[in-house]
Order: C-alpha cells, then structure tokens, then sequence
C-alpha cells in the first residue's frame, strides 16, 4: 500500500534544504535532475542513471500535475504525481524525490544550490531554461543520457494507434 513518503525518498524542498545544506558541508557533490516523467521510459532511466553518476547524491524534482498539464497540454500527465513519485523513488539511482510546482525548477535551483544540474538530451546546455540560475549560483549544467529518441509523447501516440484499429 502507498504511503507519502515512497522508500523513505520523498522530500518537501523545506527537508531537502537542510539535507542538501548539511552533505555540501560534508563535501558532497549534489546533483539535481528535474521533468514530468510521466510513463516511465527507457530513456528516463538512463537519464537518471547518467546523472546519479555526476555526484554524491541524486535529488529529482518532479513537476506537479497542475505544472505538467501546463508544459504538456490537455490530457496529461497520464500517471498523477503520487504514482509517478512512487515510481522514480523505487529507482536505484534516485536518492531523494519532491514535487515542485511552474514549469521550470529555478526556485528548486535557487533553494538546494546544486552543484550540477543535470538535463536529458533534449537539451544543449545553450537550450536550459535555469542555465543561467545554475551559473550564477556557482554550479554547472550537465547534459547527460542517452540519445533523444524516446519520448512519452510517442509512446502514447503508438498506444492511440493500436488501440483504435
């Protein structure tokens, strides 16, 4: 049975302000990795397998329903937010999970300070939206991953396809 804190790994960003505060002053390299990732994909898991391998510790910031809706249009997210943070929280490389709200993870940015935050290969480092946030903070953006090729979007037009001849 569910409960609010999937393997012991999801956080309010409150909580994780002071985790993350206390394992940078132990000399640990924080790294940050954020998106929807609604219906859980091959390219989702090398992502985060890539980014946990940057650093000490692996947080994910999981865009809200209400934030995912926003980025992907009428009819998303697929799973809601409890399922798909149950989910990245089963997830070796994942140490902490929590939920944030907007379309981009700046004030997530702004409050952790990560060292590096990590995007999938969707983006340049020129493309990031919170590069600069990251920059000026003193961390660095990372792309990282596999290849773009794999995408929810897809996958839910594929499933449509089948479903309706």
């Amino acid at each position: 049975m569910p409960t609010d804190n999937y393997f012991g790994k999801r956080r309010t960003l409150e909580e994780l302000e002071k985790t993350v505060l206390g394992l940078k002053a132990a000399g640990k390299t924080i790294v940050l990795a954020n998106g929807c990732f609604d219906l859980i994909h091959v390219g989702h898991v090398r992502y985060l397998e890539a980014a946990r391998r940057l650093g000490d510790c692996l947080v994910l910031a999981l865009n809200s329903d209400a934030s995912v809706s926003a980025i992907k249009g009428a009819g998303r997210p697929i799973l809601d937010e409890d399922a798909r943070a149950e989910i990245v929280s089963a997830m070796e490389a994942v140490d902490w999970v929590c939920i944030f709200s907007g379309e981009d993870v700046s004030e997530v940015i702004r409050r952790l300070r990560p060292d590096i935050h990590a995007k999938g290969t969707d983006y340049t480092e020129e493309t990031v939206p919170e590069r600069e946030v990251v920059k000026r903070l003193g961390g660095r953006t990372v792309i990282c991953g596999d290849p773009k090729d794999h995408a929810t979007k897809s996958i839910i037009e594929r499933i449509r396809e089948q479903t309706t001849v």
